[in-house]
């Protein structure tokens, strides 16, 4: 991921906290102890975008990915109706690193192996971590990719990094979440895999001849893939490699 790929948008107004707090799955309280990682849904409860939130003076800067930038401030534009919201761009960058915590960032709130996020004036040009592989070796979706229109957010495993809560109030697509979570078990959802061979990112799984599921992003002999976990087992295939699921 480079500095182009986000987009940092600012939003201000007396109603900015409550606003979020009724869209999005996380809980805007969170602020106050550092970025809060949340996502967007469709009233059914599919996802629309994912982004980073964080407390900025009297308003909170709103770290999303470019490719979704202008669809999530049309969204969020059609939602604010007479709420005293004012959403614009900044000149911000983000800057990203692992190791010691730089004085101006705050901790990636998805997995501690993922280091922390600053916003600066200035373009990164020092960043050499392989985030992909680190998001593959933690289960860690990302937009365009794991993410997608037709995702669910519990199959891609947003309660276990810390991307909803499940005791704050109403937020779109919620009944669908919560239901989701309490009265169902999930049978697809993001897993790791080995893949010995060559495949590449939407090739198709499958497993005596039977659909499983897809490869999504991959790191040398390490992939995430979106899997039927009844059918998950054993040696699958994905193209000419051998895929086999490792947690």
């Amino acid at each position: 991921m480079t500095a182009a790929s986000r987009r940092i948008l600012r939003l201000t107004g007396a109603d900015t906290l409550e606003f979020l707090q009724g869209l999005i799955t996380n809980d805007i309280e969170r602020l106050k102890d550092g970025l809060v990682y949340a996502a967007l849904l469709t009233p059914q409860g599919k996802y629309l975008a994912d982004f980073f939130l964080k407390a900025d003076g009297d308003g909170v800067l709103l770290d999303a990915d470019e490719a979704q930038a202008d669809m999530l401030v049309q969204r969020l534009s059609m939602y604010k109706l007479r709420a005293d919201v004012t959403i614009a761009p900044t000149a911000l960058h983000l800057h990203r690193g692992i190791g010691v915590l730089p004085d101006d960032a705050l901790p990636d709130p998805r997995h501690a192996a993922l280091g922390w996020r600053a916003y600066r004036s200035d373009l990164q040009t020092d960043d050499t971590v392989d985030w992909t592989a680190l998001r593959v070796a933690h289960i860690i979706p990302r937009a365009g990719v794991e993410l997608t229109p037709e995702s669910y957010i519990l199959e891609m495993a947003f309660d276990r990094i810390g991307g909803v809560d499940f005791r704050k109030g109403c937020y779109v697509g919620q009944e669908v979440t919560a239901r989701m979570k309490h009265k169902t078990e999930l049978r697809k959802g993001l897993a790791k895999v080995a893949v010995n061979g060559e495949a590449h990112t939407g090739t198709e799984i499958t497993a005596d001849g039977k659909p499983v599921g897809t490869l999504l992003s991959r790191s040398g002999d390490l992939a995430l893939a979106y899997l039927r976990f009844d059918r998950a087992k054993g040696t699958m295939q994905a193209g000419d490699a051998a895929v086999e699921r490792v947690e």
